[in-house]
């Protein structure tokens, strides 16, 4: 500080000009490091309203709604008969709505739709939307197998009563005692494959229809609407046009042929029941398609 005065006194001032002087020096240098400490803390501030912190925090937002999301238990198809009371509370029903439905469980009672489970519970529409896709009931309440009339199982309609069976559908079928919804599937599916029925004895030809089957759908159905057919001289084909024939397998097809050619060719079907493995029907089937000339 002496040296300091020392200075200044060399320009004239006087000691308390020169207290002065120091005083201001010290203002000016503490001015000047506020001056920067507050620059420094403005540029370090930001605007929460910025277009940056908006979208900033929508991304923190979405992340936090998908873990949410994966905390939440995941659903999958349930029969809501047997809802039980830490599954009603999984799935955000109220105490009360469980408690109707369990009164109504134990009256032996039954949800059988969507409809049903709502009239029990009284929960809310939102609820139900949310919910009641994962509803699952059984096959046997979904889709419920045609009634049959079983009175008329052994009874035989006549001719003008028969359905057509080229115009038959599953469900149709399916009234008939023995048939399903697979074998009336196979039955549409081997008639769309022929383009129709020519005959009856067509369907000995349908994968698992047995005959005490076929003699049931017979009762109820004919083929009145038969497709037409053009035939092949037996005599003349090859065994490779026999194999062709619906239900004839090439092994068959060839020991009919060879039948034939040794023969030097038959003049009636009858000829061919000497073939072992040429059954009864198959051979009813195959005049549907050849002939002997």
């Amino acid at each position: 500080m002496f040296k300091k005065n020392r200075y200044l006194s060399k320009f004239g001032f006087n000691q308390s000009e020169q207290r002065g002087i120091i005083v201001l020096l010290f203002l000016i240098l503490a001015f000047s490091t506020f001056n920067k400490f507050y620059s420094f803390q403005k540029a370090s501030s930001f605007d929460s309203s910025s277009e940056e912190i908006v979208t900033l925090q929508q991304q923190i937002d979405s992340l936090e709604k998908v873990a949410l999301e994966k905390r939440k238990p995941k659903l999958y198809p349930f029969n809501p008969n047997f809802i039980t009371d830490y599954k009603s509370y999984v799935l955000g029903m109220k105490p009360e709505e469980f408690d109707r439905l369990k009164a109504f469980r134990e009256k032996n009672q039954w949800i059988n739709s969507v409809t049903d489970f709502q009239q029990v519970t009284q929960v809310s529409d939102q609820w139900l939307d949310s919910i009641s896709p994962y509803f699952k009931f059984p096959d046997w309440v979904t889709r419920p197998k045609p009634k049959r009339n079983t009175s008329n199982f052994d009874k035989e309609k006549t001719f003008s009563e028969k359905q057509d069976l080229n115009l038959a559908t599953e469900e149709e079928l399916q009234t008939v005692y023995g048939v399903g919804t697979v074998l009336s599937s196979r039955i549409l599916e081997y008639r769309t494959k022929l383009g129709g029925f020519t005959d009856e004895v067509q369907l000995y030809a349908v994968y698992g229809l047995s005959p005490s089957t076929i003699n049931n759908i017979l009762k109820q159905f004919a083929v009145k609407t038969p497709k037409e057919l053009s035939k092949m001289n037996i005599n003349t084909a090859s065994a490779s046009d026999i194999a062709t024939l619906p239900g004839i397998s090439f092994p068959l097809a060839k020991e009919i042929w060879e039948f034939v050619m040794l023969r030097e060719g038959i003049s009636s079907f009858e000829e061919l029941r000497q073939i072992e493995n040429l059954s009864a029907k198959k051979l009813q089937l195959i005049q549907l398609y050849l002939f002997a000339e």
